[in-house]
């Protein structure tokens, strides 16, 4: 009725235009309150060469990444990311689950002096409990996720912050039993009877489900039975899913409908998935198949265009994919093998560790880009202000 009363005020075609310039400029603007689009980046630092956060915000906003999720509740980031409009999803790291599984108040003192000071300048969207403890080899902080995350949610709903930020929790692909075909995946039967009151939690609150989903990993444990092009989004045969008569192009898409299909199995159909991390390592081991920079950026790139097509998978085409890639830089300092290293969209010191249609840092152009990039977001406020204006004096 709003929308309508509005249109009603232009008599004018040139009016007409100006509310419709208006319009999707406050939906840009606004966009999803958790998730703006669809496209968002994982934040790692576990290195000793990484930029500041101040300039790690200027590259954000040069390569217009919106949303961002970081593993820890750092405060300088905290602090740099202030009035940049970038969505971060900060996180109560793994060996905090215990204590916050015991009490409201230990949970009420950590958000009170780790995100409560920070909002609303720094848009903190969601709390991560942990990071794929579920199917873990501590079966004590299984039992402690729920409690966390129920006494995380309490202090924000008494803090009057529950509807601003949402409480999540990522799985990795060991919380299955099985993921192919798609429709045959199930959780595994150990990882139930924790896995099906935690999404009663979260059904309840209307959060996602979140799944670290990485075909590079599948190929790399078995480069002899997948069709590498299937990973990589290139061109293949496919699979073909004879329950539910579907075809997958990409190992991506099929991941993502085996979790729909675990969900559903459980009760939780409607329950949405995002994926919290997904990418292909540029270099590792002379044992992990796969890890070369042509690939991860082939992977990276056809994963890009596939976000922002604004699309859903097979299984659920009116679901709109969204992910976060993992990750913005390589990390130096991380365990394990090579690949864990080398994840990274840039380099250390801010230029692109290949080309998928970023700007770096340090290139010449990159400089040029970012203050054209400041520049059109200058011009962009100065027209929406002046439409603002101009709608409200018809009023």
């Amino acid at each position: 009725m709003f929308t309508l009363k509005i249109m009603m005020m232009f008599s004018s075609s040139t009016s007409f235009f100006l509310w419709i310039f208006l319009f999707f400029s406050l939906t840009h603007v606004l966009g999803d309150k958790f998730f703006t689009g669809t496209y968002g980046v994982n934040y790692g630092r576990i290195a000793d060469n990484l930029p500041s956060p101040h300039s790690v915000v200027t590259l954000l906003k040069a390569s217009k990444i919106r949303n961002i999720r970081i593993y820890d509740v750092n405060q300088e980031v905290l602090t740099a990311f202030k009035g940049s409009g970038i969505q971060i999803s900060v996180c109560l790291p793994n060996e905090l689950l215990k204590e916050m599984s015991v009490a409201e108040d230990r949970a009420m003192t950590w958000i009170k002096e780790n995100v409560q000071p920070y909002i609303p300048g720094t848009k903190i969207r969601g709390i991560a409990i942990g990071n794929e403890i579920l199917g873990g080899g501590d079966v004590e902080l299984w039992e402690a996720l729920l409690p966390a995350a129920k006494n995380i949610y309490s202090a924000l709903n008494r803090l009057g912050l529950a509807h601003e930020i949402q409480v999540t929790s990522p799985h990795s692909e060991a919380v299955f039993a099985n993921s192919y075909p798609p429709s045959a995946c199930t959780f595994r039967d150990d990882i139930l009877p924790y896995m099906k009151p935690l999404l009663q939690f979260f059904s309840q609150n209307g959060t996602p489900f979140f799944i670290n989903a990485y075909p590079f990993l599948a190929y790399k444990n078995d480069p002899q039975h997948i069709d590498i092009n299937y990973a990589l989004f290139k061109k293949n045969h496919g699979i073909y899913d004879a329950k539910t008569k579907l075809h997958y192009d990409n190992m991506f898409d099929a991941q993502v409908d085996a979790a729909y299909a675990a969900l559903e199995k459980v009760g939780y159909d409607k329950m949405e998935v995002i994926v919290s991390e997904t990418g292909w390592a540029s270099h590792g081991d002379d044992n992990e198949a796969g890890a070369t920079v042509k690939n991860a950026k082939t992977y990276n790139k056809n994963l890009r265009k596939k976000l922002l097509k604004r699309k859903g998978t097979p299984y659920r085409p009116k679901k709109v994919v969204k992910a976060y890639i993992f990750a913005l830089f390589n990390e130096n300092l991380k365990p394990g093998p090579t690949s864990e290293r080398n994840f990274g969209l840039f380099k250390p010191d801010g230029s692109i560790a290949y080309d998928i249609g970023f700007t770096g840092l340090v290139d010449s152009s990159a400089t040029s880009s970012i203050l054209n990039f400041k520049g059109i977001g200058s011009s962009y406020m100065m027209v929406f202000t002046t439409c603002a204006a101009l709608l409200l004096a018809t009023l």
